[in-house]
């Protein structure tokens, strides 16, 4: 199956086709006529398989199907609004609403906090038709007036699983009242906890359900390794790996903004090139940080979760906790980072003593153990 057999016009066959994509990947082959229809979806599918496209593409051609109808008007208004968690998914999704709409008329906005709002006032003032954004900045924006959604006939919650983290279900129903009654809604979650089911059940009408497809065992294809070390030890243990052992690129995780910054310096000590990011360094520094990642000009970034939400990097080979969540669908995101697109990926853990708790949820959820590393502490 090749793009060319959803019937999209040749404008965005260019765009994709700029993009080396060959053909589609089984999340959007399902997903891509479903939205072409105007149903609503909800979609099971972490980062890496393709979900941005799978929701980007039909998305641009339905609403240029409209303007060949004749509705130019609504050109200067929102007409499809994407929420995603974090600034650097927001980035990420613009762009490529931005590369597969290069043949289009079609503006796209992006708005996210971190930033003055000088700048996004900017951005709407040039009347985007595609509009993403982060929760609480959309929410700031539309109570000073300077967006409007009424006009909204498309809505996308990605990573619908961490939107229900604390402080920012509140901001999405803010938004969700704002939206008119009638309109196609997409929601997308690499997770389904009850939560997120239950925000479908509300938002969504009569929704088509699809998941990206898993390997043929039904597993995730990231090789995942626990080694037991107690905290005091975790850095010693991390950097005998960064000497020892061959790697691509790896994404260092840490609970705390403050342990980022203590583990990279522990790095940087070491003599081995890394940055970190994190909530308290300004976007325009995390952004040129993640440049650097991409371009492997640097080949280790230490991160918090949410600084490392919509990281996009290709062969990445490993990502390394350096401590067990206590959310086991945040396991699943950190690890979504490797073994991307069909790509084999290794993901290791340090667990302590007080982890072991996390680290069962963690296999629970799964439905499978991870590999211990070293057996004879055990």
């Amino acid at each position: 199956m090749v793009f060319q057999d959803f019937g999209l016009d040749q404008a965005i066959i260019q765009g994709i086709e700029a993009q080396d994509y060959q053909e589609p990947t089984p999340i959007q082959k399902q997903a891509i006529p479903v939205l072409l229809k105007g149903r609503d979806l909800v979609g099971c599918a972490q980062t890496g398989t393709g979900k941005t496209a799978a929701f980007a593409i039909p998305i641009l051609q339905n609403l240029l199907k409209e303007d060949r109808q004749g509705n130019q008007e609504d050109k200067k208004q929102v007409r499809a609004l994407v929420l995603a968690p974090t600034r650097e998914l927001a980035i990420q999704i613009g762009e490529q609403f931005e590369h597969y709409g290069a043949h289009l008329d079609m503006k796209v906005g992006v708005i996210f906090g971190g930033v003055t709002p000088k700048r996004h006032i900017k951005v709407l003032k040039r009347e985007p038709e595609i509009l993403v954004a982060t929760p609480g900045r959309l929410v700031d924006l539309v109570q000073q007036g300077f967006v409007k959604l009424e006009r909204v006939g498309i809505f996308v919650l990605d990573e619908a699983d961490q939107m229900l983290d604390v402080g920012m279900i509140k901001q999405v129903k803010t938004v969700i009242a704002q939206l008119p009654k009638k309109r196609q809604n997409i929601l997308f979650s690499a997770t389904m906890p009850k939560e997120v089911t239950k925000l479908a059940h509300t938002l969504l009408k009569n929704p088509v359900q699809v998941e990206a497809e898993k390997s043929p065992d039904g597993e995730i294809q990231v090789k995942q390794q626990v080694y037991f070390v107690e905290e005091p030890d975790k850095t010693e243990r991390l950097l005998q790996f960064l000497k020892t052992e061959a790697f691509e690129s790896i994404l260092i995780f840490t609970r705390t903004k403050k342990k980022a910054d203590k583990v990279s310096k522990a790095i940087n000590v070491a003599n081995i090139r890394n940055k970190a990011i994190h909530g308290d360094k300004n976007q325009s520094e995390r952004q040129k940080v993640l440049e650097l990642f991409k371009q492997k000009e640097i080949k280790i970034l230490v991160a918090t979760d949410i600084a490392a939400r919509g990281i996009d990097i290709d062969k990445l080979s490993h990502v390394i906790n350096m401590d067990i969540p206590n959310v086991p669908e945040t396991y699943i995101h950190r690890i979504g980072r490797t073994g991307r697109a069909g790509q084999s990926g290794t993901a290791i853990s340090f667990c302590s003593e007080d982890e072991r708790e996390w680290l069962k949820a963690i296999e629970k959820l799964q439905g499978k153990s991870l590999e211990v590393m070293n057996e004879n502490l055990l």
